[in-house]
């Protein structure tokens, strides 16, 4: 038997605030138990875990993740984002069309937002 990848946690400041952008960015709910001031906060349906820990980030993340718009251009996704709260680290956005934005969310962790199925088709 092998193992599965039940949850991805990230260390946060407030895991209740952090997981409640992610949500937003997502359109997943935060889960039922979930309440502002909790030591952790889960968006179960995209397996990912918020927790509360004393150390602020300090360094670049070894692990982020990438985000494919599923119902609009990347550049709107960016744009809806940067809306959210997040900040714009770097753009490697391409004339062409081609290339990601590296964004952060509220606390600093980065993450990238790629071209659509239907931007990546065209």
């Amino acid at each position: 038997m092998t193992s599965k990848i039940r949850h991805v946690t990230i260390d946060s400041a407030d895991a209740h605030g952090l997981a409640t952008f992610w949500s937003a960015v997502l359109g997943e709910p935060l889960h039922e138990d979930d309440r502002p001031g909790d030591e952790e906060a889960l968006i179960e349906g995209a397996g990912l875990l918020f927790v509360t820990v004393p150390e602020r980030k300090t360094v670049k993340n070894r692990v982020h993740l990438d985000l494919q718009p599923q119902d609009r251009t990347r550049d709107e996704e960016v744009d809806r984002l940067l809306a959210l709260g997040a900040t714009l680290v770097a753009d490697h956005r391409r004339p062409d069309g081609t290339g990601w934005a590296l964004l952060a969310d509220l606390e600093g962790n980065e993450f990238c937002v790629e071209r659509s199925a239907a931007e990546r088709a065209g």
